[in-house]
């Protein structure tokens, strides 16, 4: 099959978690923000905490607080951060505007959808049951859950074994350079979220995906089209 060719027909559709299925960075701005104020710090623009979601918890501290070498509270500043997250993870997350229209389109044809992200358990599993969609995500693979995160291309091989599904017939969406090179040497069809949390300068097509797409809505008919 060529590289470019969309499988068919499709045997699942994986998605990464922040910044490409869900939404979660109004709950970070938030908290961010909050902790900067505390510390009678200005809040910064939400697109600027936005760019380093996808980054992790120790971007946003070195954001917002300054990195290890320069900040001596760095430890204290991202268990504060961590903890006021789990307790208020889906607060403001939600799904990408039209993003759910894809995925019931995938339920009404019986295709298993579901997540492969570098998000703990910890947070992946609450944060689903909070939006709701714990009981139709057939599958979510977190690090803790295998030897090797992204883009090592394990966790989306667990994923395609757990729900049966031909790696080279499934398709993997992110918004990040290790999510398409992860599904790469899984030998997924590659889908670029350019709506993701990209970092400034940043273009999604630079990572060579099967295709890119620059919205939610763009991805969801081209989906349609594909099913």
């Amino acid at each position: 099959m060529p590289d470019n060719a969309v499988p068919c027909p499709i045997a699942a559709v994986l998605f990464d978690l922040d910044g490409t299925l869900i939404d979660t960075a109004p709950d970070f701005v938030r908290i961010v923000n909050q902790m900067r104020l505390e510390h009678q710090l200005a809040p910064f623009p939400p697109h600027t905490i936005r760019q380093q979601v996808s980054n992790g918890a120790r971007a946003l501290v070195t954001l917002a607080f300054g990195g290890e070498e320069s900040n001596p509270d760095f430890t204290l500043h991202l268990d504060a951060l961590l903890q006021r997250y789990e307790q208020e993870l889906a607060v403001e997350s939600h799904l990408f505007d039209g993003l759910d229209t894809a995925l019931q389109a995938l339920e009404a044809r019986n295709i298993p959808w579901g997540i492969v992200t570098n998000k703990p358990s910890r947070y992946t599993d609450p944060l689903l049951v909070g939006l709701n969609l714990h009981q139709r995500c057939a599958v979510a693979i977190c690090p803790d859950q295998v030897t090797h995160r992204k883009p090592h291309p394990e966790p989306i091989l667990t994923a395609c074994e757990r729900i049966g599904a031909d790696p080279s017939a499934t398709l993997y969406v992110g918004d990040h350079a290790r999510d398409i090179e992860a599904g790469k040497r899984a030998n997924n069809y590659t889908v670029a979220a350019g709506w993701g949390y990209l970092n400034a300068g940043e273009r999604a097509e630079d990572w060579c995906a099967s295709i890119t797409l620059p919205t939610p809505q763009t991805f969801c008919q081209w989906l349609s089209e594909q099913l």
